[in-house]
């Protein structure tokens, strides 16, 4: 967790670099690391690392340490091969913990999410051949995407979605992914065909997703919920945007497009479910405080300001404080879970103690 949380720092930090804010840090690599660092180092450790703790298998531990170690060499002054190597080795471990989770669990969420790690490791190969980040994104989106999908349909069991539906799923998550792939040869034709398929995947979610349900109750499940619709929204935004921006790999629609898939929904996913995930990673408990709506609201609205002002407008200062606004949004969120996780703690302690009190 700690490296996950240096190299998000460090993702962050050369984000706002490429939008011109005055940064502490800044290195040779930096900038151009901007997207693996997010997506490897900090997103991929962390899923990497849940799956781990999971499996309870020694060598499953290999893929988050990995990827974290990959990205440390790769801000090295070592060839930056080596760390793009080591990048690699981890996301090929990472498949190989959904393999030994089909073994366990055969069902169509692991294979979902397998397809999501087939496509990181496909992108990890792709980047040791050279072919820079942006052009990547479409491969570094379907890997977080359906891993993202998979989680939401194995919960999706509970309403008994039926084989059918399942199977389409897993049609369309093999589409996406092949799509994603093809978009290295023919862009033109893959990115919107790809885009088309994240729209069809919102709507499978929107009507089998248990979220219709939980957004009427109370308390952690209405803000599970909420985060995720906002997430799905942001997916949509990255759907059209491919449909009809097609291939591009700079300027303002791919800016729009990428940050919509990469903080609105995905940074937002992990924010809706970290109160279930991080107390099985870190044997920490992290009860819910309306507190967290705080920091998935600021991200929102900074993402907001940056797609609309920004991209859509032309605005640099709208471009830049919005995106200094999400930074600050996901470092807020990492404060508000620790204190609400304090806060419990000190409330059992205390339960505790008028138990035991005679």
């Amino acid at each position: 967790m700690l490296p996950a949380a240096a190299l998000l720092l460090l993702g962050l930090n050369a984000g706002l670099i490429l939008l011109g804010v005055p940064m502490p840090l800044i290195a040779d690599r930096l900038p151009e690391l901007h997207a693996p660092l997010l997506v490897f180092g900090f997103v991929g450790t962390l899923i990497s690392l849940e799956r781990a703790v999971a499996l309870r298998a020694g060598w499953a531990y290999l893929a988050p340490a990995l990827l974290a170690a990959g990205m440390i060499l790769a801000l090295t002054p070592l060839p930056l091969i080596v760390g793009q190597a080591t990048v690699t080795v981890g996301l090929v471990m990472h498949l190989a913990q959904y393999r030994a989770i089909w073994r366990r669990q055969p069902m169509t969420a692991t294979a979902v999410q397998g397809l999501g790690a087939v496509s990181g490791a496909a992108a990890g190969l792709a980047w040791c051949g050279g072919i820079p980040p942006a052009f990547l994104v479409s491969m570094l989106s379907c890997f977080l995407v359906l891993t993202i999908v998979g989680e939401r349909l194995e919960l999706a069991r509970v309403a008994a979605p039926g084989l059918a539906a399942e199977r389409a799923l897993f049609a369309l998550s093999l589409a996406l992914a092949a799509a994603t792939l093809l978009g290295l040869v023919m862009p033109s034709i893959a990115v919107p065909v790809a885009g088309a398929l994240l729209l069809a995947i919102v709507v499978w979610l929107l009507r089998h997703d248990i979220v219709r349900a939980t957004v009427r109750q109370h308390g952690l499940p209405r803000y599970v919920a909420i985060c995720l619709f906002t997430g799905y929204a942001w997916l949509v935004v990255a759907g059209v945007g491919w449909l009809l921006g097609g291939s591009r790999t700079d300027g303002p629609l791919f800016d729009a497009t990428t940050h919509a898939v990469f903080l609105g929904f995905v940074i937002t996913m992990i924010m809706a479910h970290a109160p279930l995930i991080l107390p099985a990673v870190l044997r920490v408990r992290i009860p819910y405080h309306p507190a967290l709506y705080a920091p998935m609201a600021l991200l929102q609205l900074g993402l907001l300001l940056r797609v609309v002002g920004g991209d859509a407008w032309g605005s640099l200062p709208a471009l830049q404080i919005g995106g200094a606004t999400s930074a600050v949004a996901m470092l807020l969120f990492a404060v508000t879970a620790a204190a609400a996780g304090l806060r419990g703690r000190k409330a059992r302690a205390t339960r505790g103690a008028a138990r035991v009190a005679p």
